[in-house]
């Protein structure tokens, strides 16, 4: 029996950037303030409470130095926090600030902007501020041709697509090829693929691994977008597919009967996180990391 770990399972270089950039500032003093997690990870949220940061869901609630997390903020919030006289520390990821760069881009120029991902998910509500008025949100396949409607209610004559960094790169393109099939001729449309490359590669290997072994054991936030997506990846492709948060979810009575294991992690999940899962079920079962 084996065990076969995603060479890209963990943390991302937005993640990365944002955790050692906030336990550099803890180290330096210990009240530091979190707009929202700062990653979607409760083993990294708890690490960093532990260090003295206080997370909050309000820029009002901060009573001190303030770090943006790597999904980014509205960009109301940094008027409100000059108005509350509020230090931010920005580790908003780069490529999210780039995608809010083209929205504002296109929004300016008129385009109508449909913006593929969760509504309610914090990158995509900072996205959305850049948007102008004229903007739908694509979640799903189904939610296509609702948009459709609406741009034609409109009278825009000109649409941008886009998307969150870690939305399905697979219901990427289906989307992108409804919206290119059902589009009247007579609107211009550009599409930009602003899913992260980290990301495409994690989806791409996570289904590649998927298809070599009998179990799939995917790791990371229950809130994470990322994550989700590995997982549905990994449903398809595998038999048998596991999603758990750390290794003290994992029920390892469940793994008895498995040749070959497979373990991909979201990338906001740590690396001491993925260390103890293998260790974890090498111990259980004597398995050998490849």
């Amino acid at each position: 029996m084996e065990i076969l770990v995603g060479k890209t399972a963990g943390f991302c270089y937005g993640v990365k950037r944002a955790v050692d950039g906030a336990k550099e500032e803890l180290s330096k003093e210990n009240n530091i303030f979190g707009l929202g997690e700062i990653v979607h990870n409760q083993d990294v949220i708890k690490s960093l409470e532990k260090l003295g940061m206080h997370f909050v869901e309000d820029i009002k609630e901060s009573k001190g130095k303030t770090i943006v997390r790597a999904h980014g903020i509205a960009k109301e919030i940094y008027e409100k926090a000059r108005e509350n006289h509020i230090e931010l520390i920005d580790y908003t990821c780069p490529k999210v600030l780039k995608i809010h760069e083209i929205a504002k881009e296109y929004a300016d120029k008129g385009y109508y902007i449909f913006l593929l991902g969760n509504k309610k998910h914090p990158e995509n509500i900072g996205t959305l501020s850049y948007c102008g008025e004229n903007k739908f949100v694509i979640e799903k396949e189904d939610d296509t041709i609702k948009a459709l409607e609406a741009l034609e209610k409109s009278n825009i004559k000109k649409l941008l697509v886009i998307s969150q960094t870690t939305y399905s790169l697979e219901k990427f393109y289906i989307i992108e090829e409804i919206i290119k099939n059902e589009l009247p001729r007579n609107v211009e449309i550009i599409v930009k693929n602003t899913i992260c490359q980290a990301t495409e590669i994690r989806q791409k290997e996570t289904e590649e691994i998927a298809k070599k072994v009998n179990c799939m054991i995917i790791i990371g936030g229950k809130n994470s977008s990322n994550t989700r997506k590995l997982y549905d990846i990994a449903k398809q492709n595998c038999k048998m597919a596991i999603a758990i948060e750390n290794a003290n979810d994992l029920q390892i009575e469940k793994l008895k009967e498995i040749q070959k294991i497979g373990i991909m992690a979201g990338a906001s999940t740590p690396k001491e996180s993925i260390d103890e899962l293998v260790e974890k079920i090498q111990k259980a079962f004597a398995l050998t990391l490849n």
